[in-house]
């Protein structure tokens, strides 16, 4: 073959002419080509990456803003609420404004509030959903929460915590127009700036923003900005001072088959606490819609109900916060009568339609029964009534709200990782005692608790509670929720 039939093949070879190996051969134009698609696709994911720090960077300022604000808020409504219970444990008078307190606040709601008077409720509705909160319901559920601490009403402080945040939060989301996508994320972490500020549990306040919505599920994709968020509310509430409570859990018994069955035994007991806790709110308020169609007129009544209760059988000591109850757990002094009558005031208060959270109410509830079960049994199985009462606080705690992760961490937040796996036994023996009941009717089941509930899926705890309770009137004994 001539040198110039030579050359000229090796001119007229197509790029994709394999050589003798079998490999396609590639010319400069060839690779020079893939070498400048690949340089777009970088460059794309460049420019992707650089819009998603800004929108992140964005979101994360404003995350830190809402903290503030609302460690801000937790101080002043702390201070606010130390300050009445104060004045009302030395004046007992205070107790006679039940009533007028009960009245205003349902006249309030209704003629203003909108849709705020659901409370904890409508912050998860809007938190699911995208909607916004309406802004009154702030500072209308901080003045109605503090009058009612005033008038003796059995309440606690979440609640209010919750709804304060979550309204900081969807008014700096209106501010900023924000997306859905960041709107919810934003109201997930002023929860959690709400949790951590008020009850001084950065881990759990964490978690709580992103678990609160739902039964079954945590929102991870919300998880850097709910721990943002609850550290940063924890830290401007103490900085400012706000009074904070500490527990001694004492000794922490090892893993032995003993202990773990007091634990289990113990669970049980709060997973039944806590449906006893729940059902109890949701009664009294049907009996009140059910039977008085004023709303004013049932305002008033559930206010002298509350008062008489008081009066007769000389409860005060179970208004308000009652953190006497804590401390009387964690001592062995309480009984099952204390938590019996603290549930049942706090029940009568919510159902009747004052402001307040169940949180608090709940840790006394729980210490209670925890404390005296601690001392009736577990000396014997080398358990005190301290740790016993620490089971209590996270155990009914966390079956009433349904949030396991939460009540781990809380745990841990409240008394130490020593103690974390008995926490992690309790949360989830108690969370599948309680069912598909809660405080908070709201929340969606995404991943229901037995197999039997399994035609929950897609509820909300609501919607389960009475699908169930028909079942049982229809006569079809059907398993309660």
């Amino acid at each position: 073959m001539k040198e110039s039939d030579t050359a000229a093949g090796m001119e007229e070879r197509p790029v994709s002419e394999l050589d003798g190996a079998g490999a396609p051969v590639r010319t400069s134009a060839a690779i020079g080509g893939y070498l400048r698609a690949r340089e777009h696709v970088f460059a794309e994911d460049t420019i992707r990456g650089a819009r998603n720090a800004w929108q992140s960077l964005r979101l994360f300022s404003l995350v830190a803003l809402v903290a503030a604000l609302m460690g801000v808020a937790a101080w002043a409504f702390l201070t606010c609420l130390d300050a009445v219970t104060g004045f009302r444990e030395a004046h007992l008078i205070c107790f006679a404004l039940l009533p007028a307190v009960g009245v205003f606040t349902a006249w309030l709601y209704r003629r203003y509030g909108k849709d705020a008077a659901r409370g904890n409720n409508l912050v998860i509705d809007c938190t699911v959903s995208g909607r916004h909160i309406p802004p009154v319901m702030a500072p209308f559920t901080f003045v109605c929460s503090v009058a009612t601490h005033l008038a003796g009403g059995s309440a606690g402080r979440e609640g209010t915590a919750v709804q304060i945040g979550g309204t900081i939060a969807d008014a700096v989301s209106r501010l900023f127009k924000l997306d859905e996508y960041d709107h919810q994320d934003l109201l997930m972490a002023g929860i959690s700036a709400a949790f951590g500020g008020v009850f001084g549990t950065p881990l759990a306040g964490a978690f709580f923003g992103m678990e609160m919505c739902f039964v079954g599920k945590l929102q991870y994709r919300a998880g850097v900005y709910c721990l943002l968020a609850s550290f940063v509310g924890d830290a401007v509430t103490t900085a400012l001072g706000a009074p904070r409570e500490s527990y001694d859990i004492g000794m922490v018994p090892q893993l032995v088959p003993s202990s773990l069955a007091f634990a289990v035994l113990a669970a049980v007991i709060f997973g039944i606490a806590a449906r006893m806790f729940s059902g109890a709110i949701r009664v009294v308020k049907r009996f009140y819609a059910a039977h008085i169609t004023n709303y004013l007129v049932a305002a008033l009544v559930g206010a002298f109900v509350v008062l008489g209760t008081y009066v007769v059988f000389g409860l005060y000591d179970y208004g308000g916060l009652s953190s006497w109850l804590v401390e009387a757990g964690f001592t062995g002094t309480a009984t099952p009568v204390d938590a019996l009558l603290k549930l049942a005031m706090t029940a009568l208060t919510l159902g009747a339609g004052f402001q307040g959270g169940e949180v608090t109410p709940i840790f006394g509830i729980g210490a209670s029964l925890g404390g005296w079960l601690g001392a009736a049994l577990g000396y014997s199985l080398g358990v005190t009534p301290a740790f016993g009462a620490a089971l209590g606080m996270v155990g009914v705690f966390g079956s009433a709200l349904n949030v396991p992760m939460t009540t781990i961490l809380l745990g841990v937040d409240l008394f130490g990782g020593l103690a974390a796996p008995y926490f992690v036994i309790v949360s989830f023996v108690s969370y599948l005692v309680a069912g598909h009941r809660g405080v908070y009717p709201a929340q969606r089941i995404v991943t229901p608790k037995w197999r039997s509930l399994g035609e929950d899926q897609g509820f909300t705890v609501a919607d389960a509670i009475e699908h169930h309770d028909a079942g049982v009137r229809d006569g079809e004994g059907e398993q309660g929720a």
